[in-house]
């Protein structure tokens, strides 16, 4: 279907998720990142009062507006990596306060809500076991399961929540040997999916991320064919619009075929000149530190001549 952006972004939500569907099952990665900053900016800005509204209440209210952003635009699987190796640097306290929030996730009477209102499976994935067993948080591996179990005929949307799942050599080995004792065989890509992720997950299709540009916690997913977005403000400030317009980037600006150098026209030629010479020595993905904090450099610059028309399905 050739569509422009413009009326892409302007479409009734029903129908934009119609046109996403109808391209094929998408699988999103969407890590939630930076939000103590984001937290810290909008009780500044008097949009929540610290002691009304306690952090972790509006994180869950947050993250749940944000699942359902992508579930009613026809986004219907969801990887959002919620807790990795490298915040156990970060101190006890911290520590405490997300193995809460993480337990609240399977708990809370809204989230329990939130996943029968919109059949979300949800599932878990990651090296758990191995990092909680035989610490004060082993618990949660009991809770992990029993939501899994809860969700299981939850038919609409899936929800995958990532922790550990940075390294997963240690975990796809054991499972490898466990299934190599049980069938005198080795195991298949699909079958290894299944067993790490709980059931079977195309392919990535597209990564949304925050703040450094990096891909991460998507283990067995990621084929180098995945779309990578970096949102400049942090990932809560996400909007419908700005999901839309990653959207058609995805499933039209991308799919474009690349056309042969040898027909373009010497106006186009012309343009492509242009661009790498006024980009002469510019690099995606560098920052600069302001008060301790890492900010992208922004890059980009377009012939002097020429605005990129939102509009126009190039």
């Amino acid at each position: 279907m050739n569509i422009d952006q413009l009326t892409f972004e302007n479409l009734p939500v029903e129908e934009a998720a119609r046109l996403v569907e109808s391209g094929g099952p998408l699988v999103g990665v969407f890590p939630i990142n930076g939000t103590r900053r984001w937290y810290l900016l909008k009780v500044m800005d008097g949009q929540f009062d610290a002691d009304g509204d306690s952090y972790l209440h509006v994180m869950e209210q947050q993250h749940i507006a944000m699942y359902r952003l992508f579930f009613d635009h026809g986004v219907h699987t969801l990887l959002t990596p919620i807790f990795g190796a490298d915040l156990l640097e970060r101190g006890d306290d911290y520590i405490q306060m997300a193995v809460h929030g993480i337990s609240r996730l399977v708990t809370e009477p809204h989230f329990l809500q939130f996943y029968e209102d919109y059949q979300v499976r949800v599932r878990f994935y990651g090296d758990c076991r191995r990092n909680l067993a035989n610490t004060p948080y082993a618990y949660l591996i009991e809770q992990f399961e029993q939501i899994a179990e809860k969700t299981r005929s939850h038919d609409r949307n899936r929800l995958f929540f990532g922790m550990f799942a940075n390294d997963p050599s240690e975990q796809i080995a054991e499972y490898s040997v466990r299934y190599y004792q049980e069938h005198r065989c080795a195991p298949d890509r699909r079958t290894l999916v299944q067993m790490y992720y709980g059931e079977y997950v195309d392919p990535v299709s597209f990564f949304i991320g925050f703040d450094r540009l990096s891909a991460f916690d998507m283990p067995l997913l990621a084929t180098g064919n995945e779309d990578l977005y970096f949102t400049v403000s942090p990932s809560l400030d996400l909007t419908a619009r700005q999901l839309r317009q990653i959207l058609y980037d995805h499933l039209f600006t991308r799919k474009t075929p690349e056309p042969d150098y040898e027909t373009l026209s010497p106006d186009d030629l012309a343009w492509m000149q242009s661009f790498y010479a006024a980009n002469h020595e510019r690099t995606l993905g560098l920052g600069e530190l302001m008060g301790g904090i890492w900010y992208p450099i922004p890059e980009e610059a377009w012939p002097s001549d020429t605005t990129p028309n939102p509009g126009e399905h190039r």
